[in-house]
Formats: C-alpha cells, sequence, structure tokens
C-alpha cells in the first residue's frame, strides 16, 4: 500500500489512482451517484485503462445497480481486478472494496455493517453512506438509513445532498417534522436536489398535502435534467400520485405516457415505476388502455431475476395484469428460489413475498378470496421486503380491493375500517372518497355518503 495517494475525490477523500487521466471520470461516477445523476455511469470508459481497485470496486458497484439477474455476474470481472490490487488501496477503499463483494455474494447485512463502519470512520465517503442507505432500504431497516446519515452529517454538513439522504431517512422513520426540515435545508443549498424533492413528497403524500405537494413538486420539475432514468421517472411517479389522488385523471395519465415510461424500458426501477403506476391506475377506476401490453413485454426478461423480492412482487403482477402466462413461470421460480434464498434475506423471500405472490396473481385474476389469504398473511411483515411506504401502498391498495370486490359483509367490514382511516389522513383524497362513498352504499350506511 503507499504511503501516500496523490489524488482527492470532490469530497475529499484521498484515492490510489494509476491514472491522473481518470480522476475526472471518477468523480463524475462520485458525484453523480450521490447525487442521482447519469453521469455516474461514465466512470465505465476508465475500466480497461486504469486497474485501480478502487475504479475497479466502482465499475463493479454500476453493474450491480442493474439490479438483474446478470448482475453480480457482469460485476465479477472487476472485482477480481479490485482484489487483484488490492494491497495497494487505502483502507477506506479496503472496506469499500469488501462491501461491494459481500453484495455481490448477496450477503446484504454484511454490506450494511462494513458501510456503516465506513460512516463512522470516513463519514465524507458519502458514496458508501448512500449505497448503504440503498441496502438498508432494501430490507426495510429505516432505522439504520437514518443512522447512516447522521453519522456522515456532523462532517458533511456543506454537503447538501447529505441532508438529502438524512432527509429520507427520517421520513422512513415517520419522523416527518425532522424529515420536512432536513429536505427543506438540502433545497435551500442546492434547488437542484432531486432526492430532497423526492422526500418532501413522500412527506406530503403521508400528511394528506395533495395539491400543496403537487404544486411544490411542479415547481421543482424544471431542475430535474441530467439525471438517472429512476430518479426523474420516480420524481414523475410522485406527480402522478398526487394526481391520481386529486382526482385529475388525465392528467396522470399524460405524466405516465410523457415521464414515467419510456426513459429505459430495460432497467428495474422504470419497470416497477411504470407497473405499479397502471395498478395504481386501475385500482382507482382509471382505464389504462392498452398499456400493460408494453410493459409486461418488457418483464418477461424477469422470470428468475429474484435480486430483490420487492422487484419480484412487482414484476409478477405487471405479468399477470398484462395477461402474460410467463407470470406463472416467475410464480414457481419465486417459491422455488425463496428455500434457497441468501440467508440474510431468506425469511422475507419465503414469508412475505410468497405468500404476497400467490395473493397478487390471485387478485390479477379474479380470485379475490386467496387474494386477501395470501396478502393478508404477507402484510403484517411486508416491510421486510423493502421499498418506501408509498410503494408498498400498492400491496396494500390491492388488498383492499379484494376486500371490496368479495363483497361479503364480513370484507366489507375490513375495508371499511381501512377506508376511513387512510380518508381521515388524506381528506383531500377523491379517491379515497369515492372508495368509502361505494362501499358504505353496499353495507347500508348510504346516509354517510353525503358527508364524506
Amino acid at each position: 500500500m503507499p504511503s501516500a495517494t496523490l489524488h482527492a475525490d470532490s469530497f475529499g477523500n484521498p484515492l490510489t489512482l494509476d491514472d491522473a487521466a481518470s480522476l475526472p471520470l471518477l468523480d463524475d461516477f462520485v458525484m453523480g451517484f450521490v447525487s442521482t445523476e447519469a453521469r455516474a455511469v461514465n466512470l465505465l470508459a476508465a475500466a480497461d485503462s486504469d486497474a485501480s481497485p478502487l475504479v475497479q470496486a466502482y465499475c463493479a458497484t454500476l453493474h450491480l445497480f442493474a439490479e438483474s439477474r446478470d448482475a453480480a455476474a457482469n460485476a465479477r470481472p472487476f472485482l477480481e481486478k479490485a482484489r487483484a490490487a488490492i494491497g495497494r488501496a487505502t483502507p477506506r477503499e479496503q472496506r469499500y472494496i469488501a462491501a461491494i463483494e459481500a453484495w455481490a455474494n448477496g450477503d446484504i447485512i454484511r454490506a450494511i455493517a462494513l458501510h456503516a463502519e465506513q460512516a463512522r470512520e470516513y463519514p465524507r465517503d458519502l458514496v458508501s453512506v448512500k449505497l448503504g442507505q440503498y441496502h438498508c432500504f432494501n430490507t426495510g431497516d429505516c432505522p439504520g438509513m437514518l443512522r447512516l446519515a447522521l453519522a456522515a452529517l456532523p462532517a458533511a454538513s456543506d454537503v447538501p445532498y447529505v441532508h438529502g439522504m438524512a432527509a429520507f431517512g427520517y421520513e422512513q422513520c415517520h419522523l416527518m417534522r425532522e424529515a420536512e426540515a432536513s429536505a427543506r435545508h438540502a433545497i435551500g443549498m442546492c434547488r437542484k436536489e432531486p432526492w430532497a424533492h423526492h422526500a418532501l413528497a413522500h412527506v406530503m403524500l403521508t400528511e394528506g398535502r395533495l395539491s400543496e405537494g403537487l404544486a411544490f413538486m411542479h415547481s421543482v420539475s424544471d431542475t430535474w435534467t441530467g439525471l438517472n432514468s429512476f430518479m426523474v421517472t420516480h420524481n414523475w411517479w410522485h406527480v402522478a400520485l398526487f394526481l391520481i389522488e386529486l382526482g385529475r385523471d388525465a392528467e396522470a395519465l399524460a405524466v405516465y405516457d410523457r415521464e414515467v415510461w419510456g426513459v429505459a424500458k430495460d432497467y428495474s426501477q422504470d419497470q416497477i415505476g411504470a407497473g405499479s403506476l397502471l395498478a395504481r391506475f386501475e385500482l382507482a377506476g382509471i382505464d389504462v388502455g392498452t398499456r400493460w401490453g408494453d410493459v409486461g413485454h418488457y418483464l418477461v426478461q424477469r422470470q428468475a431475476d429474484h435480486v430483490l423480492p420487492f422487484l419480484d412482487l412487482q414484476y409478477l403482477y405487471g405479468l399477470a395484469r398484462a395477461g402474460r402466462p410467463e407470470a406463472d413461470a416467475l410464480l414457481r421460480n419465486i417459491e422455488a428460489y425463496a428455500p434457497r434464498a441468501p440467508v440474510s434475506t431468506r425469511p422475507a423471500w419465503q414469508h412475505v413475498c410468497v405468500p404476497a405472490a400467490r395473493g397478487l396473481i390471485a387478485h390479477a385474476r379474479g380470485d379475490f378470496a386467496r387474494a386477501i389469504d395470501g396478502l393478508g398473511s404477507a402484510l403484517p411483515r411486508l416491510i421486510e421486503i423493502g421499498g418506501s411506504h408509498a410503494q408498498r401502498d400498492l400491496f396494500e391498495q390491492v388488498y383492499l380491493d379484494a376486500l371490496v370486490r368479495a363483497g361479503s359483509e364480513a370484507t366489507l367490514t375490513g375495508a371499511q375500517g381501512i377506508l376511513q382511516q387512510q380518508l381521515n389522513g388524506q381528506p383531500e383524497s377523491l379517491r379515497l372518497r369515492r372508495q368509502a362513498g361505494d362501499v358504505y352504499a353496499r353495507l347500508g350506511l348510504g346516509e354517510l355518503v353525503s358527508r364524506l
């Protein structure tokens, strides 16, 4: 290992580089990753010319973020080069490499532990902090997300993106006042902070501030340029959620067509964003026409991915809603994979994903009793599959729809309790008002409809 290094990244972290010419590309990755900008992928151009261990580990990171069944295999050649050169890497770089190796091996618990150590010892390694948050998010560890951001904050308070990371950690822990304050602080430092925009959208949706949330997101949407496809489509996804709740159906469909589906149709996050939005349209009574067909065409490649249970569930429902027979193959593959999933995620696969998958495919095919059984079993532990509150709400909406469409006194009674509580927290929501009105009428309480 060299006694000193000649270079540092934009956050002041020392770097071991073979070629100084690769520094701008490495900084494109560091800054692009933290700010969710597409320039992060520029580093791949240096992969052949610079065998530096961190360059290779960062390239492996990019491949793993494809979230496909081939991602780990595609990342391994870069990890092998990083491992071969690890003797000349700094301790910070060595720990980062170990964390990426753990990720590639499916040992997410170890990966999170390494990122947590990094945040304590090198709090300005913001790539590591954000990646640690990603893993915590995918395993439902909301306090872990917040701990990582708060560990970095004292040493990196000058970086707006850290305040955005803290904002989302607070929000996922239901600490709404702290989340809003952190998000607004980040935006005050840098108006183009899309992750902070995203965190504030979550706060406003959760608190029922629907018109305010829509106006806010529109007011900053001009800054959503140069972002990776997930970030730009996901922020527009949030815009569409506000529009659905406010009953602005045609505008919501236009956002889907113009901003959500079509940026990177092969990418996992774009696929689940499109599918979950189409499902929400239909659950709200909005006709989506033939849109499922195009999404289903791209989901066929996902029959054996099993990267994250949260992703597999959305692929499955999308395939089923598109009328694709491959949905049955994916369900069988989920059931076969769950018992042999990595130890760190096996309970989520077995006890949450499998019953939820059975419930989702049943709902898509009109078997509402089985949908209620499967989803009812999974919902109490749904956080274990990761995703945000707003994203997991799709599965709760499907369950609620199954209760209503099953149509018995017992299931309608269950639906009433859920709907009224949601409407109490979302008084602006025309969607919930319509759904609650229908349930009250069917329960013989039509006189209450006018009070909603």
